[in-house]
């Protein structure tokens, strides 16, 4: 299968970030060299990581990650690039649960050494289900894995979500709540359409994203549920496993963490998977059609919390829809850059436009 070229992420020149950067080291190890320095090529768009070495006789940090506010000449993807919320999620998550979220070393407010803001972190070395070409489709070590070993790396990653919802003292979250009146859901609600509305301002609209938030008041549920903390984006794809296992050794990617209700995590687990796994099967390989499976992923997580997901229609159109946002900004991005063109429905722009209108409908599932 042929892809179209990844869109573009960045205008900013790794080698000139790792000089900027070696000087702003410099003035707190006086002495450290900067070296190994190299870009991801699963580099975000929300936010750009550079990874490197810190050489110091005196320091423990080796390993570091550095995670930059993405470039605003980049047609960024989300209005505003929160590092510091960012930073204080890790913090906190890793003194109130048992995860193993990166420990972070510095934060950097002023945009003026790097260009943006940044912090950096330690960095994990294992391995990571790929989004491009996705994992599932054959030529990686996941769809290379046999059921057994896929089952681990499931239990496992379901077990993230378990331990992160029960073990995290909510009050502590709260600074994460959208302003505005009403409950934890409804918040998290307006704050998408809020985004949504950033999205198209001044272009075409999607008559399919207008449809699915209609849809969403319809099937709103009677109880919502008490508000946890949130992973956000929610997926085996922040997450670095063993290089020679299937346990997670780093839970990453933390800018979408919210206080909402469980099931706003477990719908975004299982429906960006479909989302890989339709698009598998659309091109004619079977991909992993028992891979993080809705019922096995809801059963398992009542088995783990004592909590039985419910209300997953909402939540599974909800997580399509919020990914349906993010997919035409990308298209409006790409066709920024010149990368695509847009159609007369902008609808089209949507990768999953077809599973979207079918959760719409009521027929997905």
């Amino acid at each position: 299968m042929t892809t179209a070229p990844r869109p573009r992420t960045t205008t900013r020149d790794p080698e000139e970030l790792g000089r900027r950067l070696t000087a702003w080291l410099d003035r707190r190890l006086p002495g450290a060299r900067v070296s190994g320095i190299s870009v991801p090529s699963s580099n975000g768009m929300s936010s750009e990581t550079l990874l490197f070495d810190i050489e110091h006789p005196r320091t423990p940090v080796r390993a570091c990650a550095l995670r930059l506010a993405a470039d605003p000449a980049a047609y960024t993807v989300f209005p505003r690039y929160d590092l510091p919320r960012q930073h204080r999620v890790m913090d906190l998550v890793a003194r109130h649960t048992d995860l193993p979220v990166p420990r972070v070393h510095w934060l950097e407010t002023d945009p003026a050494p790097l260009g943006a803001p940044f912090f950096v972190m330690e960095r994990a070395e294992g391995r990571v289900p790929p989004d491009v070409m996705p994992y599932t489709y054959e030529g990686n070590w996941l769809h290379a894995a046999t059921d057994a070993e896929r089952a681990r790396l499931e239990a496992a990653s379901v077990s993230l979500l378990a331990r992160l919802h029960d073990q995290f003292p909510p009050a502590e979250g709260e600074f994460l709540l959208p302003p505005g009146g009403g409950s934890p859901l409804r918040r998290h609600v307006e704050a998408q359409r809020d985004y949504y509305a950033w999205v198209v301002k001044g272009l075409a609209p999607s008559p399919l994203i207008e449809r699915a938030f209609a849809r969403l008041e319809e099937l709103w549920p009677a109880d919502e549920g008490p508000a946890v903390l949130n992973w956000g984006d929610a997926r085996i794809g922040n997450v670095v496993y063993r290089a020679d296992g299937f346990e997670p050794v780093a839970v990453l990617d933390w800018e979408m963490a919210a206080l909402a209700p469980r099931e706003v995590d477990l719908g975004w687990t299982v429906y960006l998977h479909r989302f890989f796994q339709d698009l598998t099967t659309g091109f004619g390989q079977p991909g992993l059609p028992d891979f993080l499976r809705r019922a096995e992923v809801e059963a398992r997580y009542a088995d783990l919390t004592g909590h039985t997901p419910r209300d997953m229609e909402f939540h599974t159109l909800y997580a399509a829809l919020r990914h349906a946002v993010v997919m035409l900004r990308i298209a409006y991005r790409q066709a920024h850059f010149g990368e695509v063109e847009v159609p007369a429905d902008p609808d089209g722009l949507i990768l999953h436009h077809a599973s979207l209108a079918a959760m719409v409908q009521g027929t997905y599932w």
